[in-house]
């Protein structure tokens, strides 16, 4: 067994990709389909235009989401679920359910 073998851990590897606060919400919120990024961005009104953009740049270079920048003034972005971000889906709709549960 090769070292990086015996130290791998699937749950690290996921914790990478979605583990800080707000990956897991944009994720969930792309659930239903594309987002133009301001409406995406109003579903999380705590973040800052700076935290938000770290975030889906993060969420796309980990091949989570998919960004579509449409030619037309002003810009428009639309993000979207890609494969692997949408294989989370279970995961974050249980998540949902057991915060409702709790709250």
């Amino acid at each position: 067994m090769k070292d990086s073998e015996k130290d791998y851990c699937p749950l690290a590897y996921t914790m990478s990709l979605i583990g800080t606060k707000w990956k897991p919400l944009a994720l969930f919120h792309l659930i239903p389909g594309s987002m133009r990024s301001g409406l995406l961005q109003k579903k999380m009104p705590e973040i800052s235009n700076k935290m938000f953009t770290q975030t889906v740049r993060e969420l796309e270079r980990d091949g989570l989401i998919s960004r579509k920048v449409f030619p037309v003034v002003p810009p428009k972005v639309e993000y979207e679920l890609t494969g692997k971000g949408r294989s989370l889906e279970d995961i974050l709709q249980r998540l949902d359910k057991w915060g409702s549960e709790q709250s």
